[in-house]
This record gives structure tokens, sequence and C-alpha cells, in this order.
């Protein structure tokens, strides 16, 4: 998915006319995920389930070693020109929907199914419609989810 999504990116910088959206449009038939081409999706990102139903906004910013669940979505909000910039680190709950001119923060995590109308700040957790902010950690007490899900794995294969 993410490999369909990075080719169809760098045909839409180099100005490739109608391909980059065809390969949207395969992403969208084999995953169920809308990710268009213009959007930025930095290093590291992972997208649960190949983006299973999550649909990201054409001018969103996910950057580096994002997390996001499956049907999440990354939006606009009428009204508002801007549209969500996800930190680096940050964990997107599945089902959640982050909507407007908002930034997340560096490390920060957004529960299940929670509606995100405001900032996020840096390594807080948020959860609830619409959502608060319930803790705000140390940068050392972040989850590295990538990790957790590899020493799953690999305790699942002992």
């Amino acid at each position: 998915m993410l490999s369909i999504y990075r080719l169809s990116h760098l045909l839409w910088r180099l100005g490739v006319p109608v391909l980059p959206y065809l390969l949207k449009a395969l992403n969208r038939i084999l995953f169920a995920v809308v990710l268009p081409p213009s959007t930025r999706v930095g290093k590291g990102v992972v997208f649960s389930y190949h983006g299973l139903g999550t649909v990201v906004h054409k001018r969103a910013v996910l950057e580096d070693d994002v997390i996001v669940g499956t049907g999440v979505t990354i939006g606009g909000r009428s009204g508002h020109e801007t549209v969500p910039t996800i930190g680096a680190g940050a964990m997107i709950g599945s089902g959640a929907k982050v909507l407007g001119p908002i930034r997340v923060g560096r490390g920060a995590s957004i529960g299940a199914n929670a509606v995100v109308l405001s900032d996020v700040p840096d390594y807080a957790v948020v959860v609830g419609i619409p959502a608060r902010v319930v803790r705000i950690q140390d940068s050392n007490e972040v989850v590295d989810y990538k990790t957790f899900s590899e020493a799953r794995r690999d305790a699942d294969l002992q």
C-alpha cells in the first residue's frame, strides 16, 4: 500500500499527469484506503492493516514514524483552509477523526474513536468526543509501538 503511494507521490512531484491518480484508485480498490499522491507521508509511517478504511486529506502531513490505526480520518473542516499535521512518533488509534487546522504533537497518542478538533501537545494522550488531554507523558515514557509489535511478534513465534 505504501509503496503504491510512494510511487504515485513521486510521479505527482514529477508532474506526470494521470498516472498518480490511477495509482491512488488502485490503492483504494486493493486496500480501501484514500491516500492522495499530494499527501506528505514521512519515513517509517505505519498504516495498520494496510490502511483499511483510512481517509487522509490531500494536503495533510504525516511526519516520520507515525502509526495510524484502521478507519482513521485525517481531514479538513468546512470554513478552514488548512488541514492536520501529525507530528513525528504520534499514534492515532482506530476510528479516530483528526479534523481541521490542527497540529498533533510529537509522540502524542490519540485514543480509539476520539474526535480531535484542537491542537494536541507533544507527548499528550487524548481521548473522547471531543478529544481532551488526559495525560502528558515525559518523552522517555512514550511507548515505541513499533518495538512493541516486533517484541509481541517474536514472543508469538516462540
